[in-house]
């Protein structure tokens, strides 16, 4: 069994990494370029350890929840992965060995390697990193112009070089759906007659029904990513994703999932509930307004897999507040809250002020001597 997993350039030993622009893997020291799958059959012919897909259904299922994928590591194939954990959130990343983890991609800290990674679930698929870490920067400076009084911080280089890409871990799930929602609408119309306004108020009680599917619906797989956030970054195109394969993650981290496939499948079934409220709603005649005065929506052949999804992130504090920012590795969709410097702010306004002030004084001095 191995001791440590490395990604060697057959051509001059060095390190290689998967790079997100040509989708192969590439050795920054001569620019040798391979294939995945044909780097990985090279690299498993070499260490007496080729082929072989395991057999067997590792899923279960949990009520109607049937697992999709086949979750077992083979022997050998996790040697040498790396977990990092960061001394001030308690976030464990995952890493080849040849990643120098310096700093904590969820909060900015530092981490440290805590040993070899052993025990989690296998990954299904994964969506290979298309955007690189230069198309990151441009996205995040991108999203930063036309804020005047964003604080300094923000805005320096060697802080958004903190950036970081990361695997985040998700459950994605096949869903079959039947629901019957009951509908409240208003429908208001409004006339004058002279000096009279008159309302109407027309009120609908409307009820609809029927079956849906839905297809790779995701829900993250960490406790340390916002579900607001990573939903904000979707939609990420499973098309694009392979079986997993260890040599995806030379160059970047993977989050370590914290959320097993059942704590998950409830924030599917939230998705999954409104998704089909919102489609039986655009069936409705126009309304003003419409509430939904009773739901029953059931899940049933709901199918899931173990994914990973690219995403680059950058936290930093300000105030004592956190802010963080994440960038879909595949479509380049960032998202991030920022925030405003209150003093330069003011004194912005005081500068104005001032200014304004200058002027009408001068007009009124120039008034006076006419």
């Amino acid at each position: 069994m191995a001791d440590m997993m490395e990604y060697k350039c057959p051509s001059c030993g060095g390190a290689m990494e998967f790079d997100s622009t040509t989708q192969k893997m590439k050795c920054p020291y001569c620019d040798t370029e391979m294939e995945v799958a044909q780097y990985q059959q090279m690299k498993e012919k070499a260490e007496g350890n080729a082929g072989g897909n395991p057999g067997g259904d590792t899923g279960g299922n949990n009520e109607n929840w049937s697992d999709m994928g086949n979750n077992q590591w083979m022997e050998g194939e996790a040697d040498g992965i790396r977990v990092y954990a960061c001394q001030s959130c308690g976030g464990e990343i995952v890493a080849d060995a040849n990643t120098g983890a310096t700093s904590c991609p969820f909060c900015g800290n530092r981490v440290v390697m805590k040993g070899q990674f052993a025990g989690d679930l296998k990954p299904d698929y994964i969506i290979p990193f298309k955007k690189d870490k230069k198309a990151a920067k441009a996205a995040y400076f991108n999203h930063l112009k036309g804020k005047k009084y964003l604080p300094k911080v923000f805005k320096k280089e060697n802080h958004v070089d903190e950036m970081k890409g990361v695997y985040v871990p998700f459950w994605i799930f096949d869903v079959d759906a039947e629901g019957s929602v009951a509908y409240n609408g208003e429908r208001i119309t409004k006339w004058r007659n002279g000096d009279t306004e008159y309302t109407k108020t027309e009120m609908y009680s409307m009820q609809r029904g029927g079956n849906l599917s839905f297809a790779r619906v995701p829900a993250d797989g960490s406790r340390k990513m916002d579900d607001t956030l990573m939903e904000s970054i979707e939609p990420f195109e499973f098309r694009e994703a392979v079986p997993f394969q260890a040599a995806y993650l030379a160059g970047y981290m993977a989050d370590r999932y914290d959320m097993d496939m059942e704590e998950r499948m409830e924030r599917a079934r939230e998705r999954v509930k409104k998704a089909t409220e919102d489609a039986f709603r655009k069936t409705l005649p126009h309304m003003d307004r419409v509430t939904v005065a009773s739901s029953n929506v059931n899940v049933c052949n709901a199918r899931y897999w173990y994914v990973l999804y690219p995403v680059w992130i950058l936290n930093t504090t300000w105030n004592g507040e956190k802010f963080t920012f994440a960038m879909n590795g595949q479509s380049g969709k960032l998202v991030g809250n920022l925030p405003m410097d209150k003093k330069k702010f003011w004194i912005g306004v005081s500068v104005r002020g001032g200014i304004i002030g200058l002027v009408i004084y001068l007009l009124l001095w120039i008034i006076a001597l006419m």
